[in-house]
């Protein structure tokens, strides 16, 4: 049974951090399932040639099998699920996600691009190679890196208000989260608030570090003033960083380690001169290009659950069948947004708007089968195709709420230097917002990806929400 998960490190791609275990483990399976497509070719067609992946046609589509089924490896959560829940959890959800998504997908793929099409019994071999070669393979991976030496270890420098909350973050977080191993205190007259190891400033923080086994220092002082006769050890620090260790403020650590950009660690001239919160023209095209294309494929292929919806709310509650609201898009404008409608008609019969509770009386049956199912978020895409959403960004607010949070929550304006989207990095993070707190702590994952947005985020983003449609998470 796996009891702990550690990552060595985090790698940074394209802005976003990933860790470092999981990229090698992506590759080899990547590999394997490639080798798996061509020994299923070989078994079914005889085809043992040493030139086969000489073979244009046969190269392209073992690699698509293995794209698509590492995709939804991924779509179905089956990295995390492994030290979370167990290797029992992740074999079972590797087998959905090969035999139902995986090759519902490539059935979708086939159709538009028949020339890469793999035959019934040349797909059944390679899932059961597939299945044959991944499982051991990664059952071993997870036992590797459950070893106690590939652990990222940190000492904090701080034992005050924000060492607590860095303590207290990481002890809400997920499993593989850096593991901190020491809070240091800068002198005999700090107030120690951190329930962790605490450890005097006995030696150099260099010295330290090494004496806990720790790869790296997390700045968590609180401010302090000349008169307590505090002197900031930036020589500690920068001969720490010569000498091979990793030093980050809290606010890196963050998010890095958690995916979020924490409001209490946030300056703005730390987020003018940090990496990031960059606006380029290509990247609007791409993105809208992007955009285009896949609201015109889910429509595509998506049209006969928007029927369903429709015929549903008409044979429970009638029309509207739409339900259009105001919500608040790129630069603070307004605009309509459009859902299938899953309230009762008077839902908000006295015009002021009410945030949705947990198991809304307001929502009717039909709706909340939509709601689960993400059904009714589908006409969204005719404002995604209108240019007022992208299929990728911070979830659209009411402009009633939105007045009031700009007030109440720090930085909450930033959010809107992005188009809202259908799917969000907070979305997948955090469970269905619904009050002041919610809409906060929702805040850091949406700064998170104004700062980090790219491509590849998205394509995360994309391909994680799936297991969310499936399994019905952060609904109301």
């Amino acid at each position: 049974m796996l009891n702990k998960v550690t990552f060595l490190s985090h790698i940074r791609i394209f802005r976003h951090y990933i860790p470092s275990p999981f990229l090698l483990l992506g590759a080899i399976e990547l590999c394997l399932l490639f080798g798996s497509a061509l020994a299923g070719n070989a078994v079914r067609f005889q085809y043992w040639e040493s030139d086969v992946i000489y073979d244009s046609t046969l190269f392209a589509s073992a690699m698509l099998f293995a794209l698509v089924l590492l995709a939804s490896t991924s779509a179905m959560g089956v990295y995390s699920t492994a030290y979370r829940e167990g290797t029992g959890a992740m074999m079972v959800r590797t087998v959905v996600s090969y035999c139902l998504l995986g090759c519902a997908t490539l059935t979708v793929i086939y159709y538009f691009a028949p020339y890469l099409v793999m035959g019934r019994g040349v797909l059944v071999y390679s899932i059961f190679f597939s299945l044959f070669t991944v499982l051991p393979m990664r059952w071993l991976f997870f036992r590797l890196v459950d070893n106690d030496q590939l652990s990222s270890r940190a000492v904090v420098l701080g034992v005050g208000k924000r060492a607590l909350q860095l303590e207290q973050r990481v002890a809400k977080s997920h499993k593989g989260v850096a593991d901190i191993c020491a809070y240091i205190c800068t002198s005999d007259n700090d107030e120690v608030l951190v329930s962790g190891k605490v450890c005097k400033h006995y030696a150099s923080l260099e010295q330290i570090a090494r004496d806990c086994n720790a790869t790296e220092i997390v700045v968590a002082l609180d401010d302090r003033r000349e008169r307590d006769g505090f002197n900031f050890p930036l020589d500690e620090l920068l001969e720490s960083k010569l000498r091979g260790l990793n030093v980050v403020e809290a606010v890196t650590f963050y998010e890095r380690e958690l995916g979020i950009l924490e409001l209490s660690e946030l300056r703005l001239g730390w987020m003018v001169f940090a990496s990031g919160f960059t606006h380029s023209v290509f990247w609007d095209l791409v993105k809208r290009a992007t955009d285009i294309a896949i609201s015109l494929v889910i429509l595509l292929l998506a049209w006969p659950l928007m029927l369903v919806g429709i015929v549903g709310i008409m044979l429970e509650t009638g029309r509207p069948i739409i339900y259009k609201q105001v919500r608040v898009g790129l630069n603070s404008q307004p605009f309509k947004i459009y859902k299938f409608r899953s309230m009762r008609t008077d839902a908000e019969i006295a015009g002021k708007a009410i945030w949705a509770d947990a198991n809304d009386n307001r929502v009717t049956r039909v709706g909340g089968f939509l709601r689960n199912t993400r059904i009714d978020e589908l006409p969204q895409l005719y404002n995604v195709l209108k240019g007022d959403m992208s299929i990728v960004g911070p979830r659209p607010e009411r402009p009633e709420f939105v007045e009031g949070l700009n007030k109440d929550v720090a930085f909450y304006q930033e959010r809107h230097r992005v188009k809202p989207g259908l799917m969000g990095w907070a979305q997948l993070n955090y469970p269905y917002g619904a009050s002041v707190e919610d809409s906060a702590q929702k805040l850091r994952y949406d700064l998170y990806y104004v700062k980090n947005r790219s491509l590849l985020l998205d394509l995360i983003i994309m391909v994680q929400t799936v297991q969310v449609i499936l399994l019905g998470t952060g609904v109301r």
